[in-house]
């Protein structure tokens, strides 16, 4: 989810609109200055696939930007080669469940292609995951690498420098306390993993993110959340954002301006832009605490610099935050509702 945002965004620009691929390509140049007013007329539109469900990830090639990937909630894991025009399911016959929380791309080898199973954005209906799959031709074959028991998958990074070295936010079991949830690490590719952030177990993780000059510094959310018949159980004292500056080695939770007590949903990104300048969107415990906090000394220290309340309506399956990859002032909430926010998310 994180890891291609630059051309992800470009991407949103070409489909939805109508840009020419020809001048998306060159507005990724920083010396090209693309007036924004030509923007102003164009509106959504839909490109397919035409089917059921909800889209939960996708991820983009920086070197191929006409080729993405879509994970559902219940479909399975879609590609386009041609910007949205086609859309082609690659999961079919491979994968065990068709319930999708994350799709990522190897930085360095487009070939190798990370699938976390389990959509972490749980409705009254859920569809479980059966752990991590894995491509190396692009997604032609897959094969299932581990964490059988992860339950719900809510996000996969991968060392932009190593692709055997890899970050699994694990939500765990929906239904029930269970043990293999937290943030867990492979040094081989998905041969061995181990467990490098644990809070409880019923407390696990649903949001990474990583400074990409520097792949050691990385940021977890953690969350509590168990489905009942009845109710959903939304949130726990044991949640709240989590930073490591050894790989995952040892992990550090941060408070200063980050409120306690229990606290919900969690997203977490980093600005590529200027990677002190983290950004946390938060349902808390009380009204006056949710909103959305920004960090400018990489975590240190966080203030909350926008508390409306459309940034986190519906937050057990949305609260998601995305830094623009070339502007640290330009921020993007998915929500139930799409923002975006010019001025380092004081107004959206």
């Amino acid at each position: 989810m994180k890891i291609c945002r630059q051309f992800c965004l470009l991407f949103v620009l070409q489909i939805f609109f109508l840009v020419p691929l020809s001048l998306v390509a060159q507005s990724s140049d920083q010396n090209v200055v693309i007036d924004s007013s030509l923007f102003q007329s164009l509106d959504y539109r839909m490109i397919g696939p035409y089917r059921g469900g909800r889209v939960t990830t996708v991820e983009g090639i920086p070197s191929k930007p006409s080729t993405y990937y879509m994970g559902t909630t219940g479909g399975g894991v879609w590609r386009t080669t041609d910007s949205g025009k086609n859309w082609k399911n690659i999961t079919d016959g491979f994968l065990n469940v068709g319930s999708v929380g994350a799709v990522t791309v190897a930085p360095s080898d487009r070939n190798v292609i990370y699938v976390g199973s389990g959509s972490a954005c749980p409705r009254g209906n859920i569809s479980m995951g059966d752990g991590m799959y894995k491509s190396t031709d692009a997604g032609e074959s897959w094969k299932h690498i581990g964490l059988p028991e992860a339950g719900l998958i809510g996000d996969v990074i991968v060392d932009p420098n190593n692709r055997d070295r890899i970050y699994v936010a694990a939500l765990g079991d929906i239904f029930g306390p269970n043990e293999q949830r937290g943030v867990f690490r492979s040094e081989d590719g998905g041969e061995t993993w181990e467990k490098v952030l644990f809070a409880s177990d019923s407390t696990g993780a649903v949001d990474l993110a990583i400074n990409p000059s520097n792949p050691r510094v990385m940021y977890a959310a953690m969350w509590r959340a168990e489905r009942k018949p009845w109710t959903l159980v939304d949130g726990g004292p044991e949640g709240g954002v989590w930073k490591t500056t050894d790989g995952g080695d040892t992990w550090t939770k941060l408070t200063n301006g980050l409120p306690g007590g229990t606290l919900g949903r969690i997203g977490v990104d980093v600005s590529p832009a200027n990677p002190d300048r983290v950004w946390v969107l938060l349902e808390g415990d009380q009204e006056k605490e949710g909103g959305l906090y920004r960090s400018d000394d990489a975590g240190q220290s966080f203030e909350r610099i926008n508390r409306s309340h459309k940034l986190r309506s519906r937050a057990w399956y949305y609260m998601h935050v995305h830094a623009d990859p070339q502007d640290a002032e330009t921020v993007y909430i998915s929500n139930a509702g799409f923002y975006k926010s010019t001025d380092g998310g004081e107004d959206f």
